[in-house]
């Protein structure tokens, strides 16, 4: 039986709906909020309030992409969380209400299972190029930092994980002090393209097991800033192609050292990249190279997917929905996840 799932993403500043019907997308839209770059960051009422305005002209963006109407939809996937909870409450309400409208089950996803799950996003019934269970994969974004066995569509298991800042923290940090705006770390990794890896050196955490910390790194570089300032006020100017591959590789190689310990500890092959960060270049040049070097199958999502997008939380939701999962009407979504449920 063919099974068609509506999903919508609005767990920070892009309000997103997709449609995936029996494991490929037939749609994914979605609407950004530039808002929030004068400002330095996401400012959370803004937020909300402008996932209002946006998310019924992008659900119905959706629908239209996929040429299929309301009634042809068989569950309803949504954002529960992590995330913002004003945002949050937005696309929770609204896929409550769509699918009560429309007498459809409700399926709450886990943003971060929606990251997970990214690599088994089909754009057509060809598309076989996905991870064999058990998998590895790095989640590294502005809010989480993890490494993450992947047992199978709904068994996740965390064995390594930041125990301070985000990974991508720590480049909208390096932004910032270099007056690069917001998000930071795009700019950065640009930057970095022109610039000598090897020019300047910071302080690595030591950390034991496979847990990450990226506290130590960001008071690193806002002390080097600071002196080098002192000796020449235009040393930012004058390097700063410099600073940001510095920075940028040192973070790739503190992530990338505690991935392979994990892959050899767990004796496993399949290494996936996901999450916001993934886009990084540098990093997407990292695994990749160690997958050859190390034998592993690597699996790095297309930069579409890299985002906040729909199209991952209506893969996870349709794999919740074909296990027999279906979502309470009075769920809540909540701001902050200690799991994958």
């Amino acid at each position: 039986m063919s099974i068609t799932i509506l999903a919508i993403e609005s767990s920070c500043d892009d309000t997103s709906a997709a449609v995936v019907k029996d494991g490929v997308v037939l749609s994914n839209e979605m609407a950004t909020q530039d808002i929030h770059q004068k400002y330095g960051g996401v400012i959370p009422e803004l937020a909300s309030r402008a996932h209002q305005q946006n998310i019924v002209p992008v659900v119905h963006a959706a629908l239209k992409g996929a040429s299929i109407t309301k009634e042809q939809i068989d569950a309803v996937a949504f954002t529960r969380g992590p995330g913002l909870l004003g945002s949050l409450l937005v696309g929770t309400s609204f896929a409550k209400g769509f699918a009560m409208a429309i007498g459809k089950p409700l399926i709450d996803v886990n943003h971060l299972q929606g990251h997970l799950l990214s690599h088994f996003i089909k754009e057509s019934d060809s598309d076989k190029d996905h991870p064999e269970f058990p998998y590895l994969t790095l989640l590294v974004s502005g809010g989480h930092t993890q490494i993450v066995r992947v047992e199978n569509f709904l068994e996740f298991e965390v064995i390594g994980e930041t125990i301070d800042d985000a990974v991508g923290e720590a480049f909208d940090k390096c932004a910032k002090l270099l007056n690069l705006g917001y998000p930071g770390g795009p700019v950065v990794d640009k930057l970095a393209l022109s610039g000598d890896s090897m020019k300047f050196r910071f302080s690595k955490p030591r950390i034991a097991g496979l847990n990450y910390s990226f506290s130590g790194i960001k008071t690193s570089l806002l002390y080097f800033l600071r002196d080098r300032i002192k000796e020449n006020e235009k040393f930012i100017d004058e390097n700063i192609n410099d600073i940001c591959a510095s920075y940028q590789r040192h973070l790739v190689d503190i992530l990338m050292e505690k991935l392979i310990k994990a892959a050899n500890e767990e004796n496993i092959k399949d290494v996936a990249l996901s999450g916001g960060v993934s886009a990084n270049s540098l990093l997407r040049k990292r695994i990749f190279d160690e997958g050859l070097k190390r034998g592993w199958k690597t699996f790095i999502p297309e930069i579409k997917y890299t985002t906040d997008n729909a199209a991952m939380i209506a893969i996870a939701g349709y794999y919740k929905f074909v296990s027999g999962y279906r979502a309470p009407f009075d769920i809540v979504p909540v701001s902050r996840s200690t799991d994958y449920r």
